[in-house]
């Protein structure tokens, strides 16, 4: 078995269109690394320096990574990892 890992639309041009693709499992990072072999240019837009950048959402079986271990937290067989890069809400419009 293998971890499924959600891509995030902005990102599957990066995997040649899919929106789930498979990994091996172990800490965060190290998929994240593995992604990025995988697919070039993935783990720069998620990552710097060994650590998930802010503006990005990791999720374990829908628990945010932020409160476990974070970049260190191990993904087992079976788990799916979701990348989520978070949403900046636009200029507030006036009347």
């Amino acid at each position: 078995m293998a971890v499924k890992v959600r891509i995030p639309t902005p990102l599957q041009r990066l995997t040649g269109g899919k929106e789930e693709v498979q990994a091996s499992p172990g800490k965060v990072i190290d998929i994240v690394q593995e992604l990025d072999r995988q697919y070039p240019g993935l783990a720069e837009r998620i990552s710097e320096g060994g650590k998930i950048r802010r503006f990005v959402n990791i999720y374990v079986n829908e628990e945010d990574i932020r409160f476990l271990q974070a970049e260190q937290t191990e993904v087992k067989d079976g788990d799916e990892l979701s990348i989520v890069p978070a949403i900046a809400g636009g200029k507030e419009r006036h009347r």
